[in-house]
């Protein structure tokens, strides 16, 4: 049952807008109003969206929507226009997890865009009811958010305003990508108050300029906002305030104990303070995800250190199937074991053993936590987080100085020889 709300800008309930018939009142916001209302032709109901930015328009008399003042008009249209720019484009869309504009119109001074209505609740409203998703659950929302946002910006659009209010979960348990920013960005960039667009928390720092380098990472920064608001319970921090005191990768990591290195290690990139540290293109996101950095990742799975409780990632290959050890007899297996252990010893197996003795007596060579790293077998997230000393999500040569082993094989794990290691390459060696 849908909640009826009154509004003092909203035009009276009961009636007509072309052949719709207006219900209620959805919401309402800076530069807009959301009807719910009655398509008495296709006998349905839809769901229609009002431009009216509030700070630069009114409502007359007559139900006609007007500048404020001659000052505001300029602005007032430009936005306007904006605003059917949007609704020209998603009009073209036909994504499952993009919003539905079934058509567009200008009346009373103003312009709609007719929608379709779904049933079902905000990410916001879905968190209040479930406060601890687990990853599971939100890796099932972000694929098809991933894929729609996508979609848009292949066809060069941008979001600019994903926030969980934006995001809508039907019924089904699909979520759909609501309420394109375009228009709110480009009227609100002209006027005063170019923070009243921006949602604190959820803007990266270049929305806060109206020459900032916007593109696909300026959606990824709000994406990967709205999955620190799932994972901590907590808004994520304004990016302003982060430029002097950061504490999101400090409060991911904390989580290491409900979610998986690689799902953490993707929203902290994606929450990169600097545009150009982040993803650039949702497939370089998503794959991170899987702990990968190839646009088809294989399945990520967290296993767990019996000894410590920590969780680690492993990756299997998902072309293979099942793992070549669940098919092997006993006999195989102890056969395998054996000869495995034999390469070892051969290979390197003398080094190793004077690492785990140092490690052991607690020298190491390396001194304070770096003395914890064992091998390029024993590599952990936790690890890659103690040496990442500059919070950049890669590790350089410098960072990793004082460690044989890693030093040693420092080329050989920088598979993309990018003269630096990620994640997925720190950990690769398992």
């Amino acid at each position: 049952m849908v909640e009826i709300l009154n509004y003092r800008n909203a035009l009276p309930l009961d009636s007509m807008l072309l052949e719709y018939r207006l219900e209620s009142v959805l919401g309402a916001g800076g530069f807009g109003m959301t009807y719910l209302a009655y398509d008495t032709v296709l006998e349905k109901k839809v769901a229609i969206k009002e431009y009216l930015p509030v700070e630069l328009a009114v409502r007359a008399p007559n139900g006609g929507i007007v500048p404020v003042n001659s000052g505001s008009d300029y602005n007032y249209k430009w936005g306007l226009e904006r605003f059917l720019q949007e609704a020209r484009l998603l009009a073209k869309f036909s994504h499952p997890n993009i919003v539905s504009v079934l058509r567009f119109f200008e009346a009373n001074g103003t312009a709609y865009m007719v929608m379709n209505y779904e049933s079902g609740l905000s990410f916001s409203q879905f968190l209040k009811r479930t406060p601890q998703p687990d990853e599971a659950m939100l890796v099932g929302m972000l694929l098809p958010l991933l894929e729609g946002l996508q979609a848009v910006h292949e066809a060069g659009f941008l979001h600019r305003d994903i926030k969980p209010s934006n995001l809508f979960m039907r019924d089904s348990g699909q979520p759909v990508l609501l309420d394109f920013g375009s228009a709110r960005l480009a009227a609100g960039a002209t006027t005063r108050t170019m923070t009243s667009i921006l949602t604190p928390g959820y803007a990266p720092l270049e929305q806060y300029s109206n020459d900032g380098n916007q593109g696909p990472w300026t959606d990824i920064y709000s994406l990967a906002a709205v999955l620190y608001r799932a994972v901590t319970g907590d808004n994520p921090p304004d990016v302003v305030t982060r430029l002097k005191d950061d504490a999101v990768m400090d409060q991911l990591v904390a989580r290491r104990d409900r979610f998986t290195a690689a799902f953490l290690h993707a929203i902290n990139r994606g929450l990169g303070v600097d545009e150009k540290k982040r993803p650039q293109s949702v497939p370089e996101w998503k794959a991170m995800f899987a702990g990968e950095a190839h646009a088809s990742p294989p399945a990520a799975h967290a296993d767990g250190d019996p000894a410590t409780g920590e969780k680690t990632l492993r990756v299997e290959s998902s072309a293979a199937g099942a793992p070549f050890w669940k098919k092997m007899s006993m006999a195989q297996m102890t056969t395998f074991a054996a000869g495995a252990l034999a390469l070892f010893m051969v290979i390197g197996g003398a080094e190793l053993f004077d690492r785990f003795s140092d490690s052991g007596s607690g020298n190491g060579g390396n001194g304070g936590d770096n003395a914890a790293i064992e091998s390029p077998g024993k590599l952990t997230p936790r690890e890659f987080y103690l040496l990442d000393r500059d919070r950049s999500g890669y590790l350089t040569p410098e960072e990793v100085k004082g460690d044989a082993v890693i030093e040693q094989n420092f080329r050989k794990l920088d598979r993309n020889h990018d003269g630096r290691l990620s994640l997925e390459e720190f950990t690769s060696s398992r």
